[in-house]
């Protein structure tokens, strides 16, 4: 058995997730703990029993699901006695999740990495006026009618492939008014269903540049340790073993594709067998069944997913 791990990104986000960790695994508080000091607020008490508005903000949503994913990985851990790493020969993280992913192999601490996904949120936000930009989900469509989509759609302004999530889900992103118009065309290019997004900006399209030169800034005074595993970046849908790689790596992904549904296939390719997603909601193992249906998934993000895993383990 071969096995990657996987962390999910935006979209995963519900309240109350982690809360059962926390209650019941030292390691898993500890987290949520580490997160609150290093962003000044108490993160934690919005993830358990707040307000699903406030969560979604993009500068809360990023730092929260790391901390879930990484109180996850860090229960499993102090439960197993040894690194979440002997458990698996790959890892990849979907958007955001890159971060936990990173954090997770010791690429930077969990402090750094909420200082860091606070920051991206809050950069992203601002890269684009509110209203101007939107992002939407298409059904049943190949990348071939997403090209034809975006490019009728654009009309001189952004509207772009953001996410290649798996063989029938790709997320546009873009102008609001190239978004709209691409909504409207798109089941005349055969597609089943074309919806809005909630999303507050734009995610990974070229409008999120500003947002990228922030990043670029953070990290020129940040280290990277090395990495306790590969890791498949979702710019590239290839390896890298180098963390010092992900300095480039991660300030290309604000702005470009999250090319989620090759990384699945170059794992795949791999000799990957199983899945096993760390974190909150089932988003990535669900994409997984539908890419690569021969791949084995199970997804640890509650107390009771958790003891059936280390039971079955």
């Amino acid at each position: 058995m071969t096995t990657a791990l996987l962390f999910p990104g935006q979209g995963s986000q519900s309240i109350g997730m982690g809360k059962d960790l926390a209650e019941n695994f030292s390691a898993a508080k500890l987290v949520f703990d580490e997160v609150d000091e290093a962003l000044g607020e108490h993160l934690s008490s919005l993830i358990f029993a707040g307000n699903i508005d406030d969560l979604t903000l993009t500068r809360n949503t990023q730092p929260a699901l790391m901390a879930v994913s990484l109180a996850v990985t860090r229960a499993l851990e102090q439960e197993m006695g040894e690194p979440i790493s002997s458990q698996a020969s790959l890892a990849a993280g979907h958007s955001l999740g890159e971060y936990s992913a990173l954090t997770a192999l010791g690429a930077f601490d969990i402090s750094t990495c909420a200082r860091l996904l606070r920051l991206r949120g809050d950069a992203m936000q601002t890269a684009v006026p509110q209203g101007v930009g939107a992002m939407a989900v298409l059904i049943g469509g190949t990348l071939e009618m997403v090209n034809e989509l975006t490019h009728q759609a654009a009309q001189g302004q952004v509207c772009m492939l953001a996410n290649d999530n798996s063989t029938e889900q790709q997320v546009i992103s873009g102008h609001k008014e190239a978004i709209e118009r691409a909504i409207v065309l798109a089941p005349t290019l055969g597609f089943k269903r074309a919806l809005p997004l909630k999303a507050s900006a734009p995610f990974h399209s070229s409008l999120m540049a500003p947002a990228a030169l922030a990043m670029q800034e953070a990290f020129e005074k940040t280290t990277f340790n090395p990495l306790a595993l590969s890791v498949v970046p979702n710019v590239t849908a290839e390896i890298c073993s180098e963390s010092n790689g992900f300095r480039t790596l991660l300030v290309t992904q604000v702005a470009g594709q999250v090319r989620w549904r090759e990384s699945l296939h170059f794992m795949a390719a791999h000799g990957v067998t199983h899945f096993l997603e760390l974190g909150a909601g089932k988003v990535l193992s669900g994409l997984s069944k539908r890419t690569v249906p021969d791949i084995q998934t199970q997804a640890i993000g509650t107390v009771d997913e958790m003891k059936a895993f280390l039971a079955g383990s």
